[in-house]
């Protein structure tokens, strides 16, 4: 490989908005950003995928099964 051409590896220190800190290696030396994984709805659990919300009651109520 050609000497000097790469780009330096920082131990980065990402920090997010809800105050989770976290650390990876990147050619950045600090990352600040919105929305992480520890307070990201999708992945704390509090908002599931997009639910299709009673699919059995849609299709009895479009044909009036009882």
């Amino acid at each position: 490989m050609r000497e000097g051409i790469h780009p330096k590896l920082y131990d980065t220190k990402v920090k997010c908005t809800c105050g989770n800190d976290f650390s990876i290696r990147t050619v950045v030396p600090e990352i600040t950003v919105e929305i992480c994984a520890k307070c990201h709805p999708f992945y704390t659990g509090q908002k599931r995928l997009s639910e299709r919300g009673g699919m059995v009651d849609r299709f009895k109520k479009r044909y009036n099964i009882k």
